[in-house]
């Protein structure tokens, strides 16, 4: 019985062991968010270097750190709506390109900031195209009723229809935009997850 005894407390001290082990090493999911808490730090402005930041981690860790980074950099590379996800946009790829240093991550960047510059292009581009034929085509009942043109502006958004064919429009051009940002951020992960 004493044998026994003997051999639950070397199973119970060497439990005791690996317990207090696994509190002093983070999980994964902690590197992960202390990834995701460093990019915000950067995107915010109060770091102004990833790659020097993640040099400054536990090797060991460096790799779930980063991962975080790029993750939270990734999201914020948003179609640009207004004036501030631009920005924010372009400080996460000049996160990303940091954080990857290779100049095959930098010609990925280099196109996703593209398609975010030709993004507003195109919905200005759109919606003129809409209003242009809205206003013809008003134009035209007028002019089949018999009425004088009208001497104020024919504004296009007064039309009954014109916020529906907007929203369609617009959500055809995002959702074809944010495909080809998903497949660039795709590329991005491939090439972040292989060794460096």
């Amino acid at each position: 019985m004493a044998e026994i005894k003997s051999t639950l407390d070397m199973v119970m001290e060497r439990a005791a062991r690996m317990a207090a082990a696994s509190d002093d090493t983070p999980d994964d999911d902690d590197l992960l968010k202390t990834g995701m808490r460093l990019a915000a730090e950067f995107l915010s402005g109060r770091t102004s270097d990833l790659a020097i930041v993640l040099k400054e981690q536990s090797p060991s860790q460096q790799s779930a750190i980063r991962k975080g980074m790029l993750e939270t950099l990734l999201r914020n590379v948003t179609l640009p709506r207004d004036e501030s996800l631009k920005t924010t946009g372009s400080l996460a790829l000049r996160g990303i390109i940091s954080l990857g240093g290779s100049s095959p991550l930098a010609g990925i960047c280099t196109e996703l900031q593209q398609i975010l510059e030709q993004y507003n292009n195109h919905k200005e581009q759109t919606i003129q195209q809409l209003d242009n034929a809205i206003r013809a085509q008003l134009e035209q009942q007028m002019a089949k009723r018999g009425g004088q043109p009208s001497k104020t502006p024919i504004n296009p958004a007064m039309h009954p229809q014109y916020k529906e064919e907007v929203a369609r429009m617009l959500s055809d051009l995002n959702g074809q935009y944010n495909q080809a940002l998903d497949q660039r951020k795709d590329m991005i992960r491939q090439y972040m997850a292989q060794p460096a």
